[in-house]
Formats: structure tokens, C-alpha cells, sequence
């Protein structure tokens, strides 16, 4: 029987299931910024030029559903939301290092 054209194409490759959880142009980058500790929505903006809000949210989002940042509500007016990696955001750390290396040492050949 065939897959409907609408379902979600399975992820086998190990490879592929990193790429899909980190790619993309914002992902990266607003995980660098948590690298460095919690930060709040504004802060995540302000630190990434060029990114729309409804572009952030919507990664954050798919970060979140993923289990890589945790979004942390306060209930207090007005609203703090702040964002922060989880266990398996921290683990990307040092994949993020080596792409960073690999890109200085062959950056320019590519």
C-alpha cells in the first residue's frame, strides 16, 4: 500500500537525524547563543541580526518539540519567558565545536 503523499518521511541515518535536529540557517546559531547560558527572547533577537520574531519562534519551537531547549515561563506580569538547553541541547556542544573547526581549518577550500 502507498504511503500517503501528506506523512512525514522517516529518518534512518544517524547523520540525517543530526542534520534535521541542527540545520537549517538559525538553529546553529541560536544554539551558540545558549551555549552561553539561559537567555530571554529579546536577547536571542538582538543577538542574531536578520532573524524575524516569527522565524524565532517558530525555532525555537522546533527545538523544543525536538527536547534540545527547554522554554521556561514565569508567571508574573509582565510575562519572562526564558529559554535554555536541555541534557541533549548540551550534548550538541562539542559536534558545534568540531563544525566550527572544521570550518576554520577548511573554510576556504570549500
Amino acid at each position: 500500500m502507498a504511503k500517503s503523499s501528506d506523512s512525514k518521511k522517516q529518518v534512518h541515518c544517524p547523520v540525517e537525524k543530526t542534520i534535521k535536529a541542527i540545520g537549517g540557517r538559525w538553529k546553529v546559531l541560536i544554539l551558540r547563543e545558549l551555549f552561553t547560558g539561559v537567555k530571554r527572547f529579546n536577547q536571542l533577537q538582538r543577538s542574531l541580526p536578520g532573524i524575524t520574531a516569527k522565524m524565532l519562534t517558530q525555532q525555537l519551537r522546533e527545538m523544543e518539540a525536538d527536547g534540545i531547549i527547554q522554554r521556561q515561563v514565569y508567571a508574573q506580569v509582565p510575562p519572562k519567558v526564558e529559554y535554555s538547553l536541555t541534557a541533549l541541547g548540551e550534548s550538541l556542544q562539542p559536534i558545534i565545536q568540531e563544525m566550527h573547526a572544521w570550518g576554520l581549518s577548511h573554510g576556504d577550500e570549500i
